[in-house]
Formats: C-alpha cells, sequence, structure tokens
C-alpha cells in the first residue's frame, strides 16, 4: 500500500504518518508490551474499510520478529506476535497494523497475569451525565483497590470508557485474579445499584456503566497503552495521572497532541511494573 493511503480518511491521517506516530511513540509503547503476546487488529482499507483481528502470526512475516507459541484453551496452540523492539512496531505499522491489544500475562509465565483489568464502559457514547459518573466510579474503585494495598493505574481507553489497571506479582492463577476482580466489580455496584452493573446482557444494563471485570481471563486482552484506536481523529489510549482524570475525556489525547502532552510532562506509568503487589485475601 502506498504511503499516501489516507488509513483516516475524514482526519486526512496516511500510512506514513501511522508509522511515524509509532516510531516515535515506542519508548514509551515497548516497555509496557514488553513480552506480552500481541493481538493485531489490521486496517488494510482504512478504518471504514475491511478489518480484521489477528492473532497467529503470519507465515510471511521476518524470522526476525519475536514470537511466542501458547496453548489454547479449547486445545491447539497459537503462535503470536511479541513486540519486542522499535522496527518490529514500524514494520507491523506498515503492514496496516492500526490497534495493538496485548495479553495480560507475560511469556515466562503465560498462566499467571502481572495485572488486573476492569473496564469502565457507558452504555453509549458517554453524556456529559454519564462522563461525570465515569469519572466517580473509577475514584470510587481506586479507593476499593487502595483499601487492599493495591497500586490502580489509570488510562483512556481512546475510546468511549477509561481501564483502571492494577499490576500484581505473578503468583496467582488467572481463574483467581478472575474472581479477586469479579469481587471487586461487585464492591463497586453496590454503592450505586442504580448507576453500575456487572449484568453481561446489554438489553438488561439499561443506561448503567458497565464494570467490565470479564477480561481477567486465560487468552484474553486489553487495549495497550499508547495504541491508537480505530475512530476519527485517531485518538490514543493514554496513560493518566489519577489527578488529571476530572480534565480528561476518553479521547482528549489523539495522533495531533500525544507528544506535546509527554513533552511537558513525566511518564505517568513510569513506575507501573514496580508497583506489583500481592493478591490480597477478600
Amino acid at each position: 500500500m502506498s504511503l499516501t493511503k489516507l488509513l483516516f480518511p475524514k482526519s486526512k491521517f496516511n500510512k506514513r504518518q501511522i508509522i511515524e506516530y509509532y516510531t516515535k511513540i515506542a519508548p514509551y509503547f515497548l516497555p509496557l508490551v514488553h513480552k506480552y503476546p500481541i493481538v493485531m487488529q489490521r486496517y488494510p482499507d482504512g478504518i471504514f474499510g475491511k478489518n480484521f483481528f489477528q492473532k497467529q502470526i503470519p507465515e510471511y512475516f521476518p524470522d526476525w520478529i519475536n514470537r511466542q507459541t501458547v496453548d489454547l484453551k479449547m486445545g491447539g496452540k497459537q503462535t503470536l506476535v511479541l513486540i519486542e523492539d522499535q522496527q518490529t512496531l514500524e514494520y507491523l505499522a506498515n503492514q496496516d497494523v492500526l490497534v495493538y491489544h496485548s495479553w495480560l500475562s507475560q511469556t515466562d509465565l503465560i498462566n499467571y497475569p502481572t495485572k488486573i483489568i476492569f473496564d469502565l464502559d457507558p452504555a453509549q457514547v458517554a453524556s456529559s451525565t454519564q462522563l461525570k459518573d465515569l469519572k466517580i466510579a473509577a475514584k470510587a474503585l481506586k479507593v476499593i483497590l487502595e483499601s487492599y494495598n493495591l497500586i490502580p493505574f489509570l488510562m483512556t481507553t481512546g475510546s468511549r470508557g477509561y481501564h483502571v489497571i492494577v499490576p500484581i506479582l505473578p503468583h496467582y492463577t488467572f481463574e483467581l485474579v478472575h474472581e479477586f476482580a469479579k469481587q471487586i466489580a461487585i464492591k463497586l455496584v453496590q454503592q450505586a445499584p442504580d448507576k453500575y452493573t456487572i449484568t453481561i446482557n446489554k438489553e438488561k444494563r439499561g443506561e448503567c456503566i458497565f464494570i467490565d471485570y470479564l477480561r481477567n481471563s486465560y487468552g484474553q486482552t486489553s487495549i495497550a497503552p499508547y495504541s491508537l484506536r480505530a475512530l476519527e481523529g485517531a485518538p490514543i489510549a493514554t496513560p493518566l495521572d489519577w489527578f488529571e482524570l476530572d480534565s480528561s475525556t476518553p479521547q482528549k489525547y489523539t495522533i495531533k497532541n500525544i507528544f506535546s502532552r509527554l513533552s511537558h510532562k513525566h511518564n505517568p506509568w513510569l513506575n507501573f511494573q514496580a508497583s506489583a503487589k500481592a493478591l490480597p485475601k477478600l
């Protein structure tokens, strides 16, 4: 595909600009995906054209790209990409990978997650009231998690909501972590059952904010920090400091303003891995 091919037609971002974005963001992106298997979301015809998720690494990918073969839940095996260097990131961007989703466990201890993910998702594109409720939910979740001596981190999803992510020591099975996350989500819902829900059925959620803990399972993924999203404006899943929550929106940072932000600010997730804690008993 030509480097001038528009991948974001209305925003006028072409393939060359996407590759340049991932080249420039690599120092922030790479430490947060290191050793995590990656699921690629590819858009060969731009964000309004054909797109697909790709887990299995294609045979034509060069041998120098690192990879990890994992066991599948239903049997069999699959080999996924690892993004360990800038060269790999640039190659993938050149293959029209716009969006990156990472596993919750790393290659050396694939059955033991290193983080817990809570996705706070509004019923639809958040109104001003729902955006306020999203932020209240994030803050309440932070308080609950800190009461268990855990250190929660905050990220815009670049889409409709926020992720609250907790680094943990890789000592616990997915089953145990999943149950812990569920119980924390229940505690949050109990604080405001008219505003929050863990109900899976979308039709039964009404206007409630969905507290999604379900991705805390083997083989599940979450949007990688600093990944683009396939939405006009090219929004970015952006790590935040907690004090930034009130002035933020889920799509505040884009390919146009992310580097201005980073040039004037320290990296809010610099100590993410070092903040991992033991999983407490509920």
